[in-house]
C-alpha cells in the first residue's frame, strides 16, 4: 500500500554535513567505517520469529570485535539475519525483552537498537493523495493529441517540458553505462516502458535485511497498492520506445531494489541497510529515496532505539557514496518549515500507536533524507510555484524539481498538474508528491553522470546545483492552496533560498553544459 511520508534534510555539501556530525555528536564510528563485503548470512534466518522484535546493532569492523559481538549476541538470545561486517552493523532478530540493553553494554558495540515497536510478524512513500489511473479510453484519447516525433502520452508531460528533458533526449538521452537504482516498493519491470531500461542483474528484493536476487524478487508484492516504486522508475526511465511516456533520461538503465514490508508496506531500518549496501556494490551510480526510514518520522539522538537507526541507515548509505553513488531523497508533504525550531511529529510510531511528540528538527532526524550528503528535493508545481505539500527550509533543500500540484493546471489536454507515469500492468496514472520530484532530479543526476562519467557523488552534487535554475522567493505572500491563507514563508535570496534550494534542475542545461 502507497503510504504517506514527509521527508526531511541532508546537508548537501559536505562540510555542512560534517559540521552537523561533530556538532550533534551524531553517527558514532559511521564515518570511518570501511567498506562494506557483501553480506556475509550467518546463523538464523530472515524468516521472522515469533514475538521477536528486529534489531540493528553496530560495532567497530575489526574481526575479533565482530566475532565477540555475534557471539554475545547469541547468548543474549538474538539471532543474526545478516551481518554487514565492513561496515559493522548486524541485523538481528530477539524475543528477549531486555535484548537491547544487555546487547549495548558488551564491548565494541557502538549502537544498537530494535527497528520497530511491535514483535515481527510472518511474512511510505511520499505520494501526495491517491493514484489517477488512466482508463484505456483516457490513453487513447490523450495520445489522439501527441505531437509528431513524441511519446503517445508526453503532451500530457508538461514537467519534462518544465525541466527541458524533452530537448535534453535529442541531445543526450543518458548512457547506459549508468543505472539509477529505485529503492522503494518495487518495480514492473514488465511494463512495456521499463522493460527495454531495466537492469535485473543489478535489482532485488532487501525486505528483512537481506539480499534476494530470485528472478522477478523486486516486483511489487501487490501491483494495485505497490505502485509507488514502478510510477518513480518510470519518471526517471521510461523508454523513447512510441510507447507512452517517457522518463527524464529515457537512455539510462533502471534497477529496482525493493525494501516496503509485505504486511504493513512499511520501509524499515535494516531493509534500507541491505539496499544502500546492494546498490553500490552493484555498481548503481544514483539512488533514488522517495520514502523516510519507519517507524520514526524523526529519529532523536537521545532515545538509543533510534539513534541505533540512524548510525545504521548512515553507514550504509556512507559505503554507497564511498562506492561511487550519489543518493537523492525527497523533501516531504507536510508543508513543514524544516529549519524551524520546533515541528509536532503525530504520526510515530507508524508500527504501532503514534504518540504526539514537539520535536526539534535540528535534533531528531529524518533519513536517510537528513544524513550528510544526501540530496534533499523539494516539488515545484506547473507553474513553477512551490507545490502546495512540499517541505521547505533555508539551508535544508538542496534543490527543486516538479512534483506536481493539483491546484496548479497546465496547458496540457488533461488540465492535470499532477505527474503522468508507468503503473503495474502496463498502465499509466497521475499521481503528486516530493515522491515525484525527488526521482526527476534522479533523472537530471543520471544526464549529468553519462555527461561526466568520471564525477564523484560529491562533484555530481556541485553539478546538479550549478546547473539549476532558481526563480528566488516569490514577491507574493505564499498562498499554496489559494484559500487566502499564507501557508509559507520562503527565506533566502535568488541564489539560495528555502523553497527551491539552489535552484528547479534543468536537463538540458545537465547535457548542454
Amino acid at each position: 500500500m502507497a503510504h504517506l511520508r514527509s521527508r526531511r534534510r541532508p546537508a548537501l555539501t559536505l562540510p555542512l554535513g560534517l559540521a552537523l556530525t561533530a556538532s550533534l555528536g551524531f553517527l558514532p564510528g559511521a564515518a570511518s567505517a570501511a567498506p562494506a563485503d557483501s553480506p556475509a548470512a550467518t546463523a538464523g534466518s530472515a524468516t521472522a520469529d515469533a514475538g521477536a522484535l528486529a534489531y540493528v546493532v553496530n560495532t567497530r569492523t575489526d574481526h575479533r570485535t565482530l566475532a565477540s559481538v555475534k557471539e554475545a549476541i547469541g547468548k543474549a538470545g538474538g539471532n543474526v539475519v545478516a551481518s554487514y561486517d565492513r561496515i559493522g552493523v548486524i541485523v538481528v532478530h530477539a524475543s528477549n525483552p531486555d535484548f537491547g540493553r544487555q546487547i549495548r553494554a558488551v564491548k565494541g558495540v557502538q549502537s544498537a537498537g530494535a527497528t520497530r515497536t511491535s514483535p515481527l510478524v510472518a511474512a511510505g512513500t511520499t505520494d501526495e493523495g491517491a493514484a489517477q489511473v488512466l482508463s484505456k479510453a483516457q490513453a487513447k484519447s490523450l495520445a489522439a493529441q501527441a505531437a509528431s516525433g513524441a511519446e503517445p502520452l508526453e503532451a500530457d508531460q508538461w514537467d519534462l517540458r518544465a525541466i527541458g528533458a524533452d530537448k535534453a533526449a535529442k541531445i543526450n538521452p543518458g548512457s547506459r553505462d549508468v543505472t539509477v537504482g529505485v529503492i522503494d516498493t518495487g518495480v514492473d519491470d514488465t511494463h512495456p516502458d521499463l522493460a527495454p531500461n531495466f537492469s535485473a542483474s543489478q535489482s532485488a528484493n532487501c525486505v528483512g535485511g537481506k539480499a534476494d536476487t530470485s528472478p522477478g524478487a523486486w516486483r511489487p508484492y501487490d501491483p494495485a497498492e505497490d505502485y509507488h516504486g514502478t510510477h518513480v522508475a518510470g519518471e526517471i526511465a521510461a523508454a523513447r520506445n512510441g510507447i507512452g511516456v517517457a522518463g527524464v533520461a529515457p537512455g539510462v538503465k533502471v534497477a529496482g531494489i525493493k525494501v516496503s514490508d509485505p504486511n504493513d508496506g512499511l520501509f524499515y531500518p535494516e531493509n534500507v541497510v541491505c539496499a544502500f549496501v546492494f546498490a553500490a556494490d552493484h555498481g548503481v551510480e544514483v539512488t533514488n529515496n522517495s520514502y523516510y526510514v519507519d517507524p520514526w518520522l524523526y529519529n532523536c539522538m537521545d532515545d538509543p532505539d533510534q539513534k541505533a537507526i540512524v548510525d545504521a541507515v548512515d553507514r550504509a548509505q556512507l559505503y554507497a557514496q564511498k562506492k561511487g553513488t550519489l543518493n537523492l531523497a525527497s523533501a516531504g508533504n507536510s508543508n513543514d518549515d524544516l529549519d524551524s525550531d520546533a515541528l509536532v511529529d503525530d504520526s510515530s510510531p507508524d508500527d504501532a500507536t503514534p504518540v504526539h511528540r514537539t520535536i526539534d528538527p535540528h535534533k531528531c532526524f529524518d533519513i536517510p533524507t537528513q544524513l550528510p550528503g544526501v540530496v534533499t528535493v523539494s516539488a515545484s508545481g506547473p507553474t513553477g510555484a512551490k507545490s502546495y505539500y512540499s517541505s521547505y527550509g533555508k539551508g535544508v533543500i538542496d534543490i527543486a524539481a516538479p512534483g506536481g500540484d493539483k491546484f496548479q493546471f497546465p496547458d496540457t489536454p488533461s488540465k492535470n498538474g499532477r505527474i503522468l507515469s508507468t503503473m503495474p500492468g502496463g498502465q499509466y496514472g497521475f499521481l503528486q508528491g516530493t515522491s515525484m520530484a525527488s526521482p526527476h532530479a534522479a533523472g537530471v543526476a543520471a544526464l549529468l553522470k553519462s555527461a561526466h562519467p568520471k564525477a564523484t557523488p560529491a562533484q555530481l552534487q556541485a553539478l546538479l546545483k550549478a546547473e539549476a535554475d532558481n526563480p528566488g522567493c516569490p514577491s507574493d505572500p505564499y498562498d499554496g492552496d489559494g484559500d487566502g491563507v499564507v501557508d509559507a514563508t520562503c527565506e533566502g535570496g535568488k541564489r539560495v533560498n528555502g523553497f527551491y534550494g539552489f535552484g528547479i534542475v534543468d536537463a538540458l542545461d545537465a547535457v548542454k553544459k
